[in-house]
């Protein structure tokens, strides 16, 4: 079955405006997910911070030297009232940055792909 660009964006743009959700949470509910969405549920399954930029591209950092397969997703913050602020302050800020290694990315969320998520250590 294909999957439509147009889909994928869609319930990615409305997935980083719901609240957090765990991995398998996020999984279930569509295939491919937002790298924000992935990112905050993986610290949370941890019981750590998400709200750091820079703990943000470590992350994607990480997932390119696994060899992730990551597309690129713009994401449009101002599109949703409901959003909480702290994660749109987090969204505003990797949007406004030119690295790469801060932009939103769509992930395949796959069995794979999870195990090399819930390996990522951060090295304090």
């Amino acid at each position: 079955m294909a999957v439509h660009v147009l889909d994928v964006v869609l319930r990615c743009k409305e997935q980083i405006f719901n609240s957090a959700m765990s991995l398998d949470d996020l999984r279930k509910k569509v295939i491919y997910q937002n790298s924000v969405d992935i990112w905050i549920g993986s610290r949370q399954e941890k019981s750590q911070q998400w709200n750091e930029p820079q703990n943000y591209k470590k992350f994607i950092e990480y997932l390119q030297n696994q060899n992730i397969s990551m597309k690129k997703f713009p994401l449009c913050v101002s599109e949703s009232d409901s959003i909480d602020p702290e994660k749109k302050k987090f969204a505003e800020t990797l949007s406004e940055s030119q690295d790469p290694s801060m932009a939103t990315y769509t992930i395949k969320l796959n069995d794979s792909t999870l195990d090399v998520i819930r390996k990522f250590e951060l090295n304090n």
